[in-house]
């Protein structure tokens, strides 16, 4: 695919999300998965000149049963800028978003630089703390329906995150129990052994594929180790609220009809 193309496609995707306007996906076979990265890439570095700053990667597909049902044989990740935090305790607009969910994941701190293939102790030694975290998912295409390099093309759905109090990297997370409720309710319960087996694994990954992006995970960069369960849709007037076990959690407040209060 030609620059020109690339740049073309990035600008739909960008004005798409900027405007909280769904469009069609594209078309099938018209995009391979080297094509969507780089799509994405441009796409998010036209919010850098905008005035936005990178802060980190999230990653997707992190459960055995989604990459089955995508067909898909790897994660896949996208990029996290500043312009995307949610103040825990704050609130959402969902006039900013198409079609807007939610999903409880873990978040880590890196403290040492990591790329390419490591190990799980790696891993560990690079992270400088844990967080509850929850990403707003947002695909900008017509019904939620979408082909693998058309969500990579989209940053892979991300649109938000909130994040709790950081807690000491050296706790074991292999196996916490996460609620998340609305309005009081528990929609979502689970564990951070959904993610990949282990969290720290999601982040094996994304050493690996940044680095296969010609990146790099630097300290103060976020990671977002991809959902423990399923996500769920958002309305307004919510109130979102994830409990993790040992570390905490974050909550926000999605405005009522007639926007922000």
């Amino acid at each position: 695919m030609s620059e020109t193309d690339i740049q073309t496609l990035a600008e739909r995707v960008d004005d798409a999300a900027r405007q909280a306007r769904a469009i069609d996906q594209f078309a099938t076979g018209s995009l391979t998965v080297e094509d969507a990265y780089a799509v994405q890439a441009a796409s998010v570095a036209r919010r850098v000149q905008r005035g936005e700053a990178p802060i980190g990667i999230k990653l997707g597909f992190t459960s055995r049963a989604k990459m089955v049902q995508m067909g898909v044989e790897d994660l896949i990740w996208g990029r996290l800028t500043d312009a995307m935090l949610v103040e825990e305790g704050g609130e959402i607009d969902l006039s900013a978003y198409v079609h807007p969910r939610v999903e409880p994941e873990l978040a880590f701190l890196i403290d040492k630089p990591l790329a390419g293939r490591v190990t799980l102790p790696q891993a560990q030694a690079a992270i400088g703390a844990v967080a509850p975290a929850m990403e707003i998912i947002d695909s900008r295409y017509r019904d939620f329906k979408f082909d693998l390099p058309s969500v990579i093309a989209d940053n892979a759905s991300s649109s938000g995150l909130v994040i709790g109090a950081w807690r000491r990297a050296d706790l074991d997370i292999a196996n916490l129990g996460m609620v998340m409720s609305l309005d009081g309710e528990v929609r979502q319960v689970g564990s951070s052994a959904a993610i990949l087996g282990h969290p720290l694994r999601a982040l094996v990954a994304a050493a690996r594929l940044v680095a296969e992006a010609g990146m790099s995970l630097r300290p103060g960069d976020v990671v977002l180790a991809g959902a423990a369960t399923a996500a769920e849709a958002l309305r307004p007037g919510q109130h979102v609220d994830l409990r993790v076990q040992y570390l905490g959690g974050a909550e926000f407040h999605v405005a009522g009809p007639g926007g922000a209060s």
